[in-house]
């Protein structure tokens, strides 16, 4: 089919470009530094409680406990403005390369909205702010925190059911809103990248090499399904502690020696994370792939090879 230009989403991404950047200048030089002592002071509470707890010193840990929850609050409500400036910043970035697509390469029109990929992308993305927000273990690091958690299941299951584009997005908006809305408040927009990068980097594996909806036999699904999800969850476990420490440093203004505690934690959460995802994922999406093509609700990325 002929591909047709468009400038809208290019329009849209630059205006949310320079939005995002005067939000986020604002919010860090008001609220963000204000929350930089109340940090201090909460990773120093929290390091007297685990003291207490061990018994090398004595305290009040009722007094102690109470005092840090209040931190935490006031730590969160500080830092929220900018981590939502940063995370409109980080998706207009990438509304502007993909306007930037449309604009020289250009798309090819559809004859019909894809209903049932866009209700399926929003289920997935429900499940990706449920698997993160209500199904985790967090991990006190300081001031801050990583934990286990079951997102990513859902956020590889999306690529693989839906393709790249849309599972990657099903993946970042699910997540990142898991994000917003709970103590990891300021690792909000690097999750936005990331989640989105595994979905692309599943989708592509799956769909554009291993043809993966396509009907095939079943040894051949299970081989690509787990290749799929290795590259794309293998990817996160290098990139989260890296991206992580340097976003923490440079963006966030966390000191080194905490940011390094922290991409270090993150890196046995991240490999733990992986491995639970590919196991899960592929169980999930093998169980779901002959269920949907009996239901018809099967989004056939790759379409079938014509005779």
């Amino acid at each position: 089919m002929e591909k047709k230009k468009s400038y809208g989403l290019l329009i849209v991404g630059i205006v949310l470009l320079i939005a995002s950047i005067f939000w986020s200048k604002y919010a860090y030089e008001t609220g963000y530094q204000e929350s930089l002592p109340v940090s201090s002071q909460l990773s120093d509470i929290n390091n007297r409680i685990k003291e207490i707890k061990k018994g090398t010193v004595d305290g009040d840990l009722e007094a102690l406990t109470a005092k840090a929850a209040s931190l935490t609050d006031e730590k969160l409500r500080l830092e929220r403005p900018y981590s939502y400036g940063l995370t409109v910043l980080f998706a207009a970035i990438a509304l502007f390369f993909k306007g930037l697509y449309n604009a020289f390469i250009g798309t090819t029109a559809l004859q019909r909205p894809d209903t049932t990929r866009m209700v399926q992308a929003g289920f997935l993305a429900a499940l990706c702010y449920i698997g993160f927000a209500f199904c985790k273990i967090d991990i006190p690091v300081g001031a801050e925190k990583t934990a286990f958690h079951l997102g990513n299941v859902f956020c590889v299951l999306a690529a693989l059911l839906l393709g790249g584009y849309w599972g990657g997005l099903a993946g970042a908006v699910g997540m990142t809103i898991g994000d917003l809305t709970t103590a990891y408040v300021t690792s909000a927009p690097k999750t936005f990248v990331l989640k989105l990068c595994i979905g692309l980097i599943v989708g592509l594996t799956a769909h554009k090499i291993f043809k993966l909806s396509r009907r095939h036999d079943a040894k051949y699904v299970t081989g690509a399904t787990v290749c799929s999800c290795i590259l794309g969850l293998g990817f996160n476990v290098i990139a989260d502690p890296i991206v992580g420490y340097f976003y923490k440093t440079y963006l966030l203004g966390v000191p080194q020696d905490a940011s390094k505690l922290l991409a270090k934690m993150s890196a046995v959460t991240t490999l733990v994370n992986a491995v639970i995802a590919v196991i899960a994922a592929t169980v999930f999406y093998i169980a779901l792939r002959p269920a949907l093509r009996k239901a018809g609700l099967f989004v056939q990325v790759t379409p079938e090879k014509t005779q």
